[in-house]
């Protein structure tokens, strides 16, 4: 199925742009892992958003996909691991599965961790984000994963059943070792463990790996007045374009992100 929008993150800001979305008769998909696991439904209170003063995060939250949901927005688990503007649509990978939109929202917050010494210059060669996409590659061979993705432990035993020799490593201070491709990896502490794949299995992924060419401005995804980046048919929204990190500016940016692509839509 083609969706009309595509929006990666559960936050906020996609939530906002999928009740938009629906509100004017779009068919949405939301793309996340699960939204009550962000940091934002920790929060015991907002003291500071319009109308619902003291309210937790969780329970915003929980009201924010309550109603996308029963506007007719569908949500799809799982980490996405590349965006591609393909002509008239675009696709997003969704680790071992894909999604067809004739726009993608990317809101998918603030991404902190920085990519590991050897990270870019090895995917593809001994590199991946996906164990269930990429683990039959190395049946029968060592490898390595870390990672803070919520199925970290059901990708590591996938790896393990099909014959991979698995190690697990913390991310802190890892480094891919290797040339042409990845031969080993170098942890913290100075040791070096021989392997022919790594699995890096973020929570998410950094917008500059998610979507090669999007243009960024201080760390941040740049957008321009209508909320359209820097490749064709994908816009963006929430903490990922930058100051202020706020949850009233992160709803308005979905709702205005989700009305421009519309737009351009025709």
């Amino acid at each position: 199925m083609k969706y009309d929008l595509l929006i990666v993150g559960g936050g906020p800001a996609g939530l906002a742009a999928a009740i938009h979305a629906r509100a004017r008769d779009k068919s949405a998909l939301v793309i996340s892992n699960e939204p009550t696991a962000s940091a934002l439904c920790r929060a015991p209170a907002m003291a500071n958003y319009p109308g619902l003063p003291g309210i937790t995060g969780l329970e915003l939250v929980k009201r924010l996909v309550e109603q996308a949901r029963d506007m007719g927005a569908e949500f799809k688990r799982g980490r996405a691991l590349s965006v591609m503007p393909l002509g008239s649509s675009v696709m997003v990978s969704v680790e071992n599965d894909a999604a067809e939109g004739r726009a993608v929202l990317l809101a998918p917050g603030v991404t902190r961790a920085a990519p590991l010494n050897g990270e870019e210059e090895l995917l593809g060669r001994g590199v991946s984000y996906c164990a269930t996409c990429d683990g039959m590659f190395y049946r029968g061979k060592d490898v390595v994963c870390a990672g803070d993705a919520p199925n970290f432990s059901q990708e590591v035993e996938f790896l393990r059943s099909i014959g991979c020799r698995v190690t697990v490593k913390r991310l802190a201070g890892l480094e891919v070792l290797g040339e042409d491709r990845v031969s080993g990896v170098r942890d913290a502490s100075g040791e070096e463990t021989p392997c022919q794949g790594v699995f890096l299995l973020r929570a998410s992924i950094a917008p500059a790996r998610l979507a090669p060419g999007l243009e960024l401005q201080d760390g941040y995804i740049k957008v321009d007045g209508h909320m359209a980046t820097s490749l064709p048919g994908v816009y963006a929204a929430g903490d990922c374009t930058g100051q202020p990190l706020q949850l009233a500016k992160a709803v308005g940016q979905g709702q205005a992100a989700a009305h421009f692509a519309i737009e351009a839509m025709g």
